[in-house]
């Protein structure tokens, strides 16, 4: 793992379904981005998504945010869940609707399999709403547990989910 001292660049995405997803979603970001030891520096397009996993429910938006943190991952985690209850996340569906849902894809390129903790992100290759956004800012990062590119996994999606571009500017304005 680098040296923590340099920084290390993470990939989180970040998606809602509730209220103004959008908005939702550029909070977000704003609320990681004022932490200290996180700075954002790109992020995705936003994205209209099509339900994964419990269907009956709103379409999401979804974006990917690539950040360099100074942060070890459990402290990155505990600022993401942070950001998540600040915003009212409820967590008592599993795939149901949410106001806010963070999850970290990549931090560098290191492999973590804890009990409550796992990266990168354990179905990011199997999900169309992830790795389109992640695409189209980081198309040549390598999944370290698999050594293959994120376009590469991309080209080798099963997952036939609509994935529409919504927008290239994520409004911070918001909330």
């Amino acid at each position: 793992m680098p040296h923590v001292d340099d920084g290390v660049v993470c990939f989180l995405g970040i998606g809602s379904n509730m209220g103004n997803p959008a908005a939702n979603c550029a909070v977000a970001e704003r609320h990681i981005s004022d932490r200290g030891g996180v700075t954002v520096l790109r992020r995705s397009s936003l994205y209209r998504t099509q339900p994964v996993g419990f269907e009956e429910q709103a379409w999401f938006v979804n974006g990917v945010i690539e950040v360099r943190t100074a942060l070890r991952p459990r402290p990155l985690m505990d600022v993401i869940l942070g950001v998540e209850d600040e915003m009212g996340r409820i967590r008592n569906e599993k795939w149901g609707p949410r106001i806010i849902d963070i999850d970290v894809l990549f931090y560098g390129q290191a492999v973590i399999e804890e009990k409550d903790l796992v990266i990168p992100h354990p179905r990011l290759h199997e999900r169309r709403f992830v790795l389109v956004p992640m695409n189209e800012i980081a198309p040549h990062v390598i999944h370290p547990a698999f050594g293959v590119s994120v376009r590469g996994l991309l080209d080798r999606l099963q997952d036939t989910n609509t994935v529409e571009w919504l927008s290239g500017e994520w409004d911070r304005s918001c909330g």
